[in-house]
């Protein structure tokens, strides 16, 4: 199950230059996760500074 990024994103990008599979991208006001290309690594959520990335 791919990880989720909850309305609590500021935006950062952290998670994004974290994803090793390029899962995460801008969508404005928050970043999303591709459920299809997420591998469930986690990287994403260890880097999160507002803990905004969860399994979903």
């Amino acid at each position: 199950m791919a990880y989720k990024i909850s309305d609590e994103c500021i935006a950062c990008g952290a998670c994004s230059a974290e994803c090793p599979t390029d899962a995460i991208s801008d969508a404005g006001e928050k970043y999303e996760i591709d459920a299809d290309t997420c591998i469930d690594c986690g990287a994403c959520a260890d880097v999160c500074p507002v803990d905004a990335i969860s399994p979903g």
